[in-house]
């Protein structure tokens, strides 16, 4: 049967970032390979999401924004009409009640994607929230039709993420190759704040690899302070494939944003700082977990303690494996398939 196309209604820039668009992406890729097309609709976007999404074979229609306002609700609703949509995917956090139900009554069948339940009222026919401290308490207010889908067990990872779970991972005696990964926009240039801290780990012969996104405006600075870093330091650009730079790495440095499913499935030891808001619920959770080590303060963190958080570690391999490990038993890599699985049926039972 031709699951038809999939319409993922999502936006990426400087000011958003580009994590909403990437865990659709993981969607769209799950649904193409069930046999259907996706078409991604967009208020706002960047070259390099752009680029990406034409790499992968969806189509990208432009729209009119604001998101979430009147104009960009009566494109996106006559788009899904006149792809025949089987399913629109929205992925905003101005996707309110109000939002959701102008679809249905348009008489689409809605996934919307949320992390924190924070939105008030729900209408959608099913809210996916793949965060680790998902729960059915954050929609009590919701349709009676709405269904819920929670939890890493739908994780929406991509295929070189989901096809690498069983790779294994050496954990070494000491950590010495540190990926930093700040987000593809980075507003706040919470990368230079990492560095700085590099400067302050005292372990020898340390590689840094740090990935800058394609809407990160700070370039110029982090490469200024590359020059000048203790360690070893290279800056990669636009990363296509961050499976092996995970797979190269013995610890990351991260925004604690949807990369950190990435990391839990291959078993990446991280450090994860919340950039964002949204982010403080899942990374808190990761912590308690003992998947991750949170460093307080988020984009404000002390650069000291961060430093002394990172020599630990990688001094410390006990703790590394403990992370490794957890992070496996959390995301499976399987989540993707699962939530097509779910549409393909029409929607979870209840």
């Amino acid at each position: 049967m031709n699951p038809g196309t999939l319409l993922i209604r999502a936006d990426a820039s400087a000011a958003i970032g580009t994590g909403h668009v990437m865990r659709c992406l993981a969607l769209a890729q799950a649904w193409q390979d069930a046999g259907g097309c996706v078409t991604f609709a967009m208020a706002e976007s960047t070259p390099a999401i752009k680029d990406r999404l034409s790499n992968e074979g969806v189509r990208l229609i432009e729209i009119p924004g604001p998101p979430g306002s009147g104009a960009e609700l009566e494109q996106t609703t006559a788009l899904a009409r006149s792809c025949a949509a089987s399913w629109v995917v929205a992925d905003s956090y101005e996707f309110d009640a109000g939002y959701q139900r102008a679809l249905k009554d348009a008489g689409l069948k809605v996934l919307l994607v949320d992390d924190n339940g924070r939105s008030g009222s729900y209408a959608a026919d099913v809210i996916l929230n793949q965060n680790i401290h998902a729960r059915e308490n954050l929609y009590q207010d919701r349709a009676e039709h709405t269904k819920l889908v929670l939890g890493t067990k739908y994780a929406l990872l991509r295929r070189e993420f989901a096809s690498g779970r069983g790779d294994q991972r050496e954990i070494p005696p000491v950590a010495r190759k540190i990926l930093v990964a700040m987000g593809g926009s980075d507003p706040d240039n919470i990368t230079l704040r990492a560095m700085q801290a590099m400067d302050h780990v005292l372990v020898p012969d340390l590689q840094m690899s740090v990935v800058v996104g394609g809407s990160n405006p700070h370039l110029a600075a982090i490469a200024e302070s590359a020059a000048r870093a203790r360690h070893s330091c290279r800056i990669l650009q636009n990363v296509a494939n961050m499976r092996a730079l995970i797979a190269w790495a013995d610890l990351a440095i991260s925004a604690a944003g949807s990369v950190c499913w990435e990391y839990c499935a291959l078993g990446l030891p991280a450090v994860v700082v919340t950039v964002a808001e949204n982010q403080v619920l899942a990374a808190e959770a990761l912590h308690t977990a003992g998947a991750a080590r949170l460093v307080p303060g988020g984009a404000r963190f002390a650069i000291v303690e961060m430093a002394q958080l990172i020599t630990r570690l990688a001094h410390s391999r006990e703790e590394r494996q403990s992370l490794s490990r957890v992070g496996r038993t959390v995301v499976d890599g399987g989540g993707a398939s699962r939530v097509v699985s779910i549409l393909l049926s029409g929607g979870p039972r209840s």
